[in-house]
């Protein structure tokens, strides 16, 4: 009897295991995307295992950065998400290399924010081969296809600044624009934004465009230079507060007043120089936002749910 009846208890027991396996691998399907290659780490069931987004930033030596991490980490805990960060301390093969450890522990989503656009494709492409999503922040990356770009809209920001001037010089008179580090994804869109609405509002005139990098030393020098040759300015629009800055005290030092100076970023520096009057307006970006916009968009991707390609942060004008 026992014997005879052996082979069958033995099929049952087969068919069961055969059943947990499949149930298993069904399982494993409904993970979010990037799942297969996590699979036995920290990769996690959408249906609700714990989510590992690593966040590489490109320093921490910046307010700005200090504050779109803070929004990231509140956002995460908030949502039950583990946030891995790393500073790349302004270093690209830095950041190449603390990516990589991002990889290696197999982290669901990583949030970049580059230290050079160009230079982070390739990790960027490790980490898309593994089947972990990259969602870029504030910077884009060239060169290499991520879920999502989450920044400010740095074209509408520029747009902005230019009604703002153009209002406040009464539609007439005469404009400088700083720009940033040429070809950079900020300086283009800032320009472009500025210098399309400039010539839809008519009276009011760029006289000169001339980079000064972003940075507040060149902005008080190209400033200094562009005042030698022509001193008819009522406006400048610096695309961001250190070369607004810069300007600031090359007008001061030149006996210029009541030149209306236009930043962009909202600094602690520039707050302070629009409340004492040195500068008229900033525009402001919410980095805390770009963070907790890149955690939610990092879970949505775990989760399989659709992401846009751009997600724009809005920004608002701090002004007098």
């Amino acid at each position: 009897m026992h014997k005879h009846n052996s082979p069958s208890i033995s099929k049952l027991f087969a068919a069961l295991a055969a059943g947990s396996l499949v149930l298993g691998l069904t399982a494993c399907s409904k993970e979010g995307p990037g799942s297969t290659a996590d699979a036995g780490a920290s990769a996690a069931p959408a249906s609700g295992g714990a989510v590992t987004v690593g966040l590489s930033i490109s320093t921490l030596n910046n307010p700005f950065f200090v504050s779109l991490k803070k929004g990231a980490e509140d956002e995460a805990k908030k949502d039950g998400v583990t946030l891995i960060t790393v500073d790349a301390q302004n270093d690209p093969a830095k950041q190449q290399a603390s990516v990589e450890d991002l990889i290696e522990k197999k982290v669901n989503v990583i949030l970049i924010n580059p230290t050079d656009s160009s230079a982070v494709a390739n990790v960027v492409k490790e980490a898309t081969s593994k089947g972990i999503k990259v969602i870029s922040l504030d910077r884009s990356v060239n060169g290499a296809e991520v879920s999502s770009h989450i920044a400010s809209d740095n074209k509408a920001g520029g747009k902005m600044a230019a009604g703002f001037l153009a209002d406040k010089l009464g539609g007439k008179g005469n404009i400088v624009e700083l720009q940033g580090i040429p070809g950079s994804s900020a300086a283009n869109e800032r320009g472009a934004g500025f210098d399309d609405e400039i010539a839809a509002k008519g009276g009011v005139k760029i006289v000169t465009k001339q980079p000064a990098d972003f940075d507040r030393a060149k902005g008080l020098s190209v400033m200094e230079n562009i005042i030698q040759s022509n001193k008819d300015i009522q406006g400048v629009f610096a695309q961001n507060d250190e070369m607004a800055l810069g300007a600031v005290k090359a007008l001061q030092a030149a006996g210029l007043k009541n030149v209306a100076v236009v930043g962009f970023d909202a600094t602690d520096d520039a707050i302070a120089a629009v409340k004492s009057g040195q500068m008229a307006a900033t525009v402001q970006q919410q980095p805390e936002l770009i963070g907790q916009y890149g955690v939610q968009a990092a879970k949505k991707v775990v989760d399989g749910q659709p992401v846009d390609k751009f997600i724009p942060v809005p920004l608002n004008l701090y002004k007098q």
